[in-house]
């Protein structure tokens, strides 16, 4: 049996991390320079403080990127045999953000592995981000290909 037939187990579902971490004012801004979104939602305090949020909220955008954090932690975590493939995401589906985000909330991401299909090589896990009072702030579905390699 060539590697290329060899059967394996890329994924196994229940598997899960989750991080946290505090969400600072430099990350806002620092994201903000990076995609050159300074929407004043997310800069500018004195456009916010008479919004019904009162202050500046994180990027929506930033909260996936943590979900991506957390998807390269499982990889991490859980290797497979990345002889015989590369993990790629094919991207997240029904990203929502339920609650803002405010700068000095201290957030944490779970990312469980909800099903895999050997015969399409993709695993489809679970995102939900919290707050420090253990609200829910954000939800995604992602889905990673398993690309074989040559």
């Amino acid at each position: 049996m060539n590697k290329k037939t060899q059967k394996i187990e890329l994924v196994q579902e229940g598997r899960a991390v989750s991080f946290s971490k505090t969400v600072s004012e430099s990350d806002i801004y620092l994201f903000a320079g990076i995609t050159g979104d300074f929407s004043p939602n997310h800069v500018n305090h004195e456009f916010m403080k008479n919004s019904s949020y009162g202050k500046r909220i994180a990027h929506g955008a930033l909260l996936v990127g943590f979900m991506s954090t957390a998807s390269s932690m499982m990889i991490e975590k859980y290797p497979s045999d990345h002889n015989l493939s590369t993990p790629v995401s094919l991207g997240y589906d029904r990203v929502r953000f339920i609650k803002p985000v405010f700068i000095d909330d201290t957030i944490t991401v779970r990312y469980v592995v909800e099903k895999y299909d050997p015969k399409s090589r993709r695993s489809i896990s679970n995102i939900e981000i919290t707050n420090q009072n253990n609200e829910i702030v954000a939800v995604a579905t992602h889905i990673l290909k398993w690309v074989p390699n040559k």
